[in-house]
């Protein structure tokens, strides 16, 4: 079982990107397990049509702590399986406890057990990884893999970067690897270019490219991942392309976080700053 973490900036896409990226390995016969580590708990419901699932932390609120497997666990698309970690309630607590309380509680109700027969689990993680809960999927080996969501806006190469910074740490003592960045465009200027670029300064590799285009907007309108609402469109066939460089990645790293000052002069050389 392949344990994956997907990060980058607030805002960059994300659980739209982790969804997508499932449905094409569940296309592909792969059984999946998505954890969604966002307080809104909202990685799974393009997977699940926009039904309202009902979060791990909700569950333990109103149930206390007998609960099944299948009170936090629900089938979505293709099979998939879907779990969201949930949050305390706005301006109460931590959320970073959130996702600890929720993967210890999958792994009490044998979510991961290898009759199981997962073969990947992705967790969608919140944000950067400045807090502890939300460094915990890498923190604790639960997750090996991590691909970062970028694009080629400062902002999110920063926090690229920054997130690098997080895996050299618990790469020391760990097994968690940086398997390369998903650039979701923003059609920056040479964007293709600047993150091709910005990946062999890491020292690891720009994944996939995935292209701009409102069919993304129209899908989650309909509430389906690309390849569910339209399997014909161009920008589904970009996911399955995703899915598929995933699937035969090879290429683990600790990554080589750049300075602040390299990284102002790479978005410098390619006129951003201009």
């Amino acid at each position: 079982m392949r344990k994956i973490a997907i990060y980058g900036k607030g805002g960059i896409g994300k659980s739209t990107t982790t969804q997508n990226t499932v449905a094409g390995l569940v296309e592909m016969g792969r059984k999946v397990m998505v954890v969604g580590c966002d307080p809104k708990a909202d990685s799974t419901r393009l997977l699940l049509g926009g039904l309202a699932q009902r979060s791990v932390l909700d569950t333990l609120r109103e149930e206390g702590e007998d609960v099944e497997l299948e009170d936090i666990r629900s089938e979505g698309y293709c099979a998939s399986l879907c779990v969201e970690s949930g949050g305390p309630e706005p301006g109460v607590g931590c959320a970073g406890r959130g996702i600890i309380t929720s993967i210890n509680m999958l792994e009490q109700l044998g979510a991961y057990e290898e009759q199981v027969g997962l073969d990947y689990v992705f967790y969608d993680v919140l944000g950067d990884v400045v807090c502890g809960g939300f460094a915990m999927p890498i923190r604790e080996g639960k997750a090996e893999e991590i691909y970062i969501v970028c694009s080629g806006e400062m902002m999110a190469m920063y926090a690229a970067n920054n997130i690098c910074k997080g895996i050299v740490k618990f790469a020391k003592t760990g097994v968690v690897r940086l398997g390369g960045l998903i650039c979701n465009s923003r059609n920056v200027d040479r964007e293709k270019d600047l993150i091709e670029n910005f990946a062999a300064r890491l020292g690891t590799q720009m994944i996939h490219f995935v292209p701009r285009d409102n069919d993304v907007q129209r899908a989650e309108i309909n509430r389906k991942t690309v390849i569910e609402w339209n399997p014909e469109a161009r920008q589904a066939d970009e996911y399955r392309a995703l899915a598929k460089a995933i699937e035969v990645n090879k290429k683990l790293v600790i990554p080589n976080p750049l300075a602040i000052e390299e990284l102002e002069a790479l978005l410098m050389e390619y006129g951003l700053f201009a």
